[in-house]
C-alpha cells in the first residue's frame, strides 16, 4: 500500500505529513509469514473500516471527537482486536474492558474501567465526559451509568472468541511466558477547526488479575489531547506507561521543550519506556497534521488517512519503522 510523504526533522527522523486521522490495533510482533492470509486481511479490513468511519465524520465537517469515537467503535466491534468483542480473558475467565477519550479543544475527558457488559466502552467513556461531573467511572458504577443512559447491555458471551480462549488456556500452562502487553486500539484526529482528539480502548492482558487497571483509562498515561501540542494514544505494557505518564509526557516535551511531534514521541517511546523495562508504541498527531508512530516493540499495527483521502494500513513489523 502507498505511504505518505515524510517531513524531515532536525534529528534526522520523520513525521508523516498531512494526516487527518490515525488508528492503531496494538503494539506487538507481526512478522511476515507469521500470520495467515486470513488474519492479515482481517487486520487490514478492520483498520480500513475504522479509518472510513472517522473519515465520514470529518468529511461531513464533524468534530475530531466524533471521528475518534467512530473509529474506535469499529475496532471494538471487530473480533480481531483486543477491545470490545475480541477482548482477552482475565485469570477468572471473564472480560474487563477499559476506555478513555479526550478533547484537545478544552481538555475535557471521560474514561471507564472494569466494564463487563458494555459492547462499546469508548461510547460509555464519551458519556462520562459529557453527561457526568466526573472523568473516570469504574465497574458496577460505570455499568449502572451506562444503563441509565440507554447503552445496550450484553452478556459476557458476546465478547468470546476462540482465539482469545485458546490464548488464556495457553497462558495458564506452568511454562507459559507472561504476555508483554499490547493489543490495545486507539485513534487520534484533527478536524477542520484544528481541534485534536484522542481515544483508546482495550480488553487488557491475557490472564491478568481480575481488577487490574492499565494505562488505557488513565488520562495522561494512555490517552492525551491538547490543541496546543498533540493527540496521543498509547499501546504496550500498561503498568510502565502508567509509571511514565507516557501520553502526557509527549505533550509536555512539545509544550515545554519545544520538541516536534516526532522527536517528542520518539523520546518517550524509544528511550523512556525501554529504560523503565517495557515495550510498546504510540500514535501521536499534531494539530498541523504531523503523525509519529514510533515503537520499541517489534511493530505496531496501524493506519492513517491523509488530507487528500489516501488510506494506508500497516500490519507487518517492517511496514512501520521503529524510528518513524
Amino acid at each position: 500500500m502507498p505511504t505518505a510523504p515524510s517531513e524531515p526533522t532536525p534529528s534526522g527522523g520523520s513525521a508523516i505529513r498531512d494526516v487527518l486521522l490515525a488508528v492503531h490495533g496494538g503494539a506487538g510482533t507481526v512478522p511476515r509469514g507469521g500470520i495467515s492470509a486470513e488474519l492479515e486481511r482481517a487486520y487490514h479490513e478492520g483498520l480500513t473500516a475504522a479509518l472510513r468511519a472517522g473519515q465520514a465524520v470529518l468529511a461531513a465537517g464533524g468534530p475530531s471527537l466524533d471521528a475518534v469515537e467512530a473509529a474506535v467503535r469499529e475496532l471494538e466491534d471487530h473480533p480481531t482486536f483486543n477491545a470490545g468483542r475480541g477482548a482477552v480473558f482475565t485469570a477468572d475467565a471473564g472480560h474487563e474492558l477499559d476506555a478513555s477519550i479526550m478533547s484537545g479543544r478544552d481538555l475535557t475527558a471521560g474514561a471507564v474501567t472494569g466494564v463487563r457488559h458494555v459492547r462499546n466502552p469508548i461510547s460509555l467513556a464519551r458519556l462520562v465526559m459529557e453527561r457526568s461531573d466526573h472523568v473516570l467511572l469504574a465497574g458496577d458504577g460505570a455499568e449502572a451509568f451506562a444503563l441509565r443512559h440507554g447503552l445496550d447491555y450484553s452478556t459476557q458471551d458476546y465478547f468470546f472468541t476462540q482465539q482469545r480462549w485458546d490464548a488464556l488456556l495457553a497462558a495458564k500452562k506452568p511454562d507459559a511466558e507472561r504476555e508483554p502487553g499490547g493489543g490495545t486500539v486507539g485513534a487520534v484526529a484533527v478536524d477542520a477547526a484544528g481541534d485534536v482528539a484522542a481515544a483508546t480502548s482495550t480488553g487488557g492482558m491475557t490472564n491478568m488479575q481480575t481488577g487490574r487497571i492499565g494505562d488505557t483509562p488513565v488520562i495522561g498515561a494512555g490517552t492525551y489531547a491538547d490543541n496546543r501540542t498533540v493527540a496521543v494514544s498509547c499501546t504496550g505494557a500498561g503498568e510502565v506507561f502508567l509509571r511514565g505518564v507516557a501520553a502526557y509526557d509527549i505533550a509536555a516535551l512539545m509544550a515545554y521543550a519545544g520538541a516536534d511531534v516526532w522527536r517528542a514521541t520518539r523520546t518517550v517511546i524509544m528511550e523512556k519506556i525501554p529504560a523503565l523495562g517495557a515495550t510498546g508504541g504510540a500514535i501521536a498527531l499534531s494539530p498541523g497534521g504531523g503523525l509519529a508512530t514510533p515503537h520499541c516493540s517489534p511493530g505496531i499495527v496501524n493506519g492513517y488517512l491523509t488530507r487528500d483521502g489516501r488510506i494506508v494500513t500497516r500490519v507487518y513489523d517492517d511496514e512501520t519503522p521503529a524510528t518513524g
